[in-house]
C-alpha cells in the first residue's frame, strides 16, 4: 500500500463578494480535487485543538496525524530541525523572518513579512552580513534558511520566557509598542540592532533601485524547545519522505522519521517547481510507503491580500499536484490519498483562522471503507458531507489505519 497527504496551505477562506458569495476554493478550477471529493471520503477535520494559535505548525501536525497538545511549543524547533541543526534539550529556536518595515514618525510599520517573498541568493548575503555584525553573545547562534525563513537559537530559556508575535498577522500594523514590551526587550534588542546592518546593505539598494520591499530588518518569532515524537515507523510500520520548500514542513517529517526531500526550483510561491516536486514524490514512493507532499503558494498568496494569485496558487495545486499524483499513484498498486488544506488564511483578513478545514480521502476503486460522496471539494461541502475528525490528528487513522501495538 501507497500513501500520499497532499496539503494546498491556506486554501481555505470564507466567502467573498468579489466572488459572487464563493470562496476561492468555489470559484477557482479543481477538477481533480473535485473528483476526489465525488468519489471519496468527504468531510471537516478540526485540525487547531482549542486554545492552540492557528498556525501551520499546529495544523500541519495534525494533518500528519500528530496532536500538538503538549508536544509542540513553537515552529522555530521544527524548522531548526530541517536544517540539521542541533539544539539542547534547554535551547529555543526562534525563527528569524527577514521582514519589511517602515518607520515614520516616531511609529514602526510592518508592511511585508516576506520581504517581498525575498530569494535565498539575496537573504543569504544579508544572513552573513548580519552573522558577523549582529550582538550574537553568549552563545546565540544566527543560520540561513530558505527565502525569508531563518533560525536563531538562545540558550537556557523557556518557551514562555518571551512573547512570540507573527508577523504575517502584523501586516500594516503599528509594531512600535511590541518593540517597547519590556517582556520582549531581549529579542526587540536583536531586531533594532539588524535596522543599521541591513539598511544600506547593496541587496537592499538593489531592491529598493527595483521597486521591491526592502528586507530591512529582522523579527524573531515561533520559539520553542525541540520535541520528540513515535516515528511512523513506530507508530504505523512505514517509512516515508516529504517534499516541500518550507523547513517547518521539513522539520515535522524529520522528527517523525521521514526523511526530507530537497528540489532545487522548490520556492514556496507561485514559480515553484510543480514538476519537479511531484516527480521527487513519484520517484521516492518508489522505495517508500508514504510522501507529504505540500504547496505554500495559497497561503502566501493570502498573507499579501491577493486573490488573483491565491485563485491561481489552488488552480495550480490541482492541475500540477493533485492531477499528476492522480494520474501515477494506480501504477503503484493499492494506494491512498490524504488532500486538504491545513487551516484557512482569508483574504479579508490576510491571517490564519482555527476554522475545520475540508479534507479528502480517496483510494483505488474497491476500497470499501470509502464511501462516495458525491459532492466537490470546498468549504460549504466538507460541512454539508456530515463527517466531522475532531482532533484532526485522528486523520492518521483514518489515512493509515490501527496504530501498532506496542
Amino acid at each position: 500500500m501507497k500513501y500520499a497527504l497532499l496539503i494546498g496551505d491556506g486554501m481555505g477562506d470564507f466567502p467573498m463578494p468579489e466572488l459572487n458569495g464563493k470562496t476561492p476554493l468555489m470559484s477557482a478550477p479543481t477538477p481533480n480535487l473535485d473528483l476526489m471529493a465525488k468519489k471519496g471520503l468527504l468531510g471537516l477535520a478540526r485540525t487547531v485543538p482549542e486554545g492552540m494559535t492557528p498556525g501551520s505548525d499546529v495544523a500541519i501536525m495534525s494533518l500528519m496525524g500528530y496532536n500538538p497538545q503538549g508536544i509542540l511549543t513553537g515552529r522555530g524547533p521544527l524548522e531548526a530541525a530541517s536544517r540539521r541543526i542541533d539544539i539542547a534539550p534547554d535551547e529555543l529556536a526562534f525563527r528569524v523572518n527577514l521582514v519589511c518595515v517602515e518607520r515614520l514618525d516616531g511609529k514602526v510599520f510592518m508592511r511585508d513579512h516576506s520581504a517581498g517573498n525575498i530569494s535565498s541568493l539575496e537573504s543569504a548575503e544579508l544572513v552573513t552580513a548580519l552573522k558577523e555584525k549582529l550582538p550574537l553573545s553568549e552563545g546565540r547562534r544566527l543560520f540561513p534558511g530558505v527565502g525569508y525563513r531563518h533560525i536563531m537559537t538562545w540558550p537556557k530559556e523557556k518557551p514562555d520566557r518571551f512573547p512570540s508575535w507573527a508577523p504575517h498577522d502584523l501586516r500594516n500594523q503599528d509594531v512600535a509598542a511590541l518593540l517597547d514590551e519590556p517582556s520582549a526587550k531581549p529579542i526587540m534588542d536583536m531586531v533594532r540592532a539588524s535596522w543599521p546592518i541591513l539598511e544600506d546593505h547593496p541587496v537592499n539598494k538593489k531592491r529598493a533601485a527595483e521597486g521591491l520591499p526592502r528586507a530591512n530588518s529582522i523579527w524573531l518569532w515561533g520559539q520553542g524547545l525541540k520535541p520528540a515524537v513515535k516515528t511512523y515507523r513506530e507508530r504505523w510500520g512505514i517509512s516515508g519522505v516529504t517534499v516541500s520548500a518550507v523547513d517547518l514542513i521539513k522539520g515535522l517529517g524529520l522528527i517523525a522519521g521521514l526523511e526530507s526531500i530537497d528540489v532545487p526550483g522548490a520556492t514556496g510561491w507561485l514559480d515553484t517547481d510543480y514538476e519537479g516536486k511531484v516527480k521527487a514524490a513519484l520517484k521516492a514512493l518508489e522505495k517508500v510507503d508514504f510522501v507529504v507532499l505540500h504547496i505554500e503558494a495559497p497561503d502566501e498568496a493570502s498573507h499579501q491580500g491577493q486573490l488573483d494569485s491565491k485563485l491561481r496558487a489552488i488552480g495550480d495545486f490541482d492541475a500540477k499536484v493533485v492531477g499528476p499524483m492522480l494520474r501515477a499513484l494506480p501504477g503503484f498498486g493499492n494506494f491512498r490519498v490524504l488532500a486538504a488544506c491545513d487551516h484557512f488564511t482569508p483574504l479579508k483578513i490576510q491571517t490564519h483562522t482555527p476554522d475545520p478545514v475540508p479534507f479528502i480521502l480517496y483510494a483505488q476503486p474497491g476500497d470499501g471503507e470509502i464511501k462516495p460522496s458525491g459532492l466537490t471539494y470546498n468549504e460549504a461541502n466538507g460541512a454539508a458531507a456530515g463527517i466531522i475528525v475532531d482532533p484532526g490528528a485522528e486523520l492518521g487513522r483514518l489515512l493509515f489505519g490501527p496504530e501498532k501495538q506496542p
